[in-house]
């Protein structure tokens, strides 16, 4: 799962996430995909670059379970509400979460890797 930084580092042309994303199963919340579209400074061509990014990419929807999940994170760990999401969607389909946030440290029992730019 790919949290919305580890995005804007490889379509910003961060060729070291490679490794970590090519032919994988690649994963983001339905968040990720509201955060990275609707940034306001993005020109023509890299809405039509991320959209084709997001293309081969499986967006999840905020499930019963993700919603409970992130209402436990968010008090528990005082993230943001975006952040809790994404990280509850993660947890609730027991797979890792490639993310360049710190705030991710925080959830326990998480499967995060940490990717220091």
């Amino acid at each position: 799962m790919l949290d919305t930084n580890i995005i804007l580092y490889f379509l910003g042309g961060d060729d070291t996430l490679v490794p970590l994303i090519e032919e994988k199963n690649l994963i983001i919340s339905i968040i990720t995909e509201i955060e990275i579209l609707s940034y306001s400074a993005l020109t023509r061509e890299e809405i039509v670059q991320t959209k084709q990014f997001l293309k081969h990419c499986s967006s999840i929807s905020i499930t019963s379970d993700i919603k409970e999940r992130a209402i436990s994170i968010r008090r528990k760990y005082k993230m943001k509400l975006p952040d809790a999401i994404i990280a509850a969607t993660s947890l609730s389909l027991d797979i890792p979460i490639i993310t360049a946030d710190n705030d991710f440290k925080k959830v326990k029992n998480s499967n995060l890797i940490f990717y220091e730019k």
